[in-house]
């Protein structure tokens, strides 16, 4: 399997080129705007196309690069059911699978960031298993933190934090050496206790996320609201255009 991290410092994006070389089918999950022309530089330098693009979740604080992406390479955009865009898609429910040659894909609904959120699992057939070598967590599960549960509803902060509250619970149900990449890093405003490391696993962040440590569903919610940073500048223009899916859109 391949994976190439992108890191977009200006914004504390993580997104992420993987997928299978053996039989060329490249993915891109959560991409940027401003590093469309980076996924396909370094896809054609691997020598595969890229055939998928996935959202995590509808972006909030950044212009997503998926409609660009999906124009650029004619690849497929996936985003979990129940987004609410405006442009083809398909819609992955809980569960469902996508196939990248040996590089299998595997939606889990992780809903609370936003009403509509996946994690992706990914495992590696050629290493002989279905099992998850390694999760993209979207804004979910992050380094030190988890995803802030109030840029997508509207006075239900507290409703999305229980949804959240339950879907980590999920993913803790992944083995400890699975190996947890999130979209976001220090600097973003989508958390406010994240790591400057980008990469984690579901084992780490058992131990050592204090969020992870509170199980009851109220007192994760009291803590996740308590001080919470503004909000993304430009978020409704953000929003709109990513929902809409307008190649290139300023805000």
């Amino acid at each position: 399997m391949l994976l190439r991290p992108f890191l977009h410092d200006r914004t504390a994006c993580a997104s992420y080129l993987f997928g299978c070389g053996t039989q060329s089918r490249l993915a891109v999950v959560d991409p940027h705007f401003d590093l469309v022309e980076d996924y396909i530089a370094t896809a054609a330098a691997l020598g595969a196309p890229i055939v998928a693009a996935f959202e995590t979740h509808v972006q909030a604080d950044h212009v997503s690069g998926l409609p660009a992406l999906v124009e650029r390479t004619g690849a497929t955009a996936y985003l979990p059911a129940g987004a609410g865009v405006e442009f083809e898609h398909v819609a992955l429910a809980d569960a469902e699978t996508v196939a990248l040659g040996n590089t299998l894909v595997t939606a889990i609904a992780t809903p609370g960031h936003a009403p509509a959120h996946h994690a992706y699992t990914v495992a590696d057939r050629r290493r002989g298993t279905d099992e998850p070598w390694l999760v993209f967590s979207g804004d979910s599960l992050m380094i030190g933190d988890v995803g802030r549960p109030d840029l997508h509803v509207v006075g239900d902060a507290r409703g999305q934090a229980r949804l959240l509250h339950a879907s980590l619970q999920r993913l803790l149900e992944l083995p400890d050496y699975v190996v947890l990449y999130p979209s976001h890093y220090a600097g973003s405003v989508c958390g406010r206790g994240l790591s400057g490391n980008p990469v984690s696993s579901i084992g780490f962040e058992r131990a050592n996320n204090p969020l992870l440590a509170l199980v009851d569903a109220d007192a994760f919610a009291d803590a996740l609201l308590e001080e919470m940073p503004p909000a993304p500048a430009e978020q409704e223009r953000i929003l709109a255009a990513n929902r809409a899916g307008r190649v290139g859109a300023a805000v």
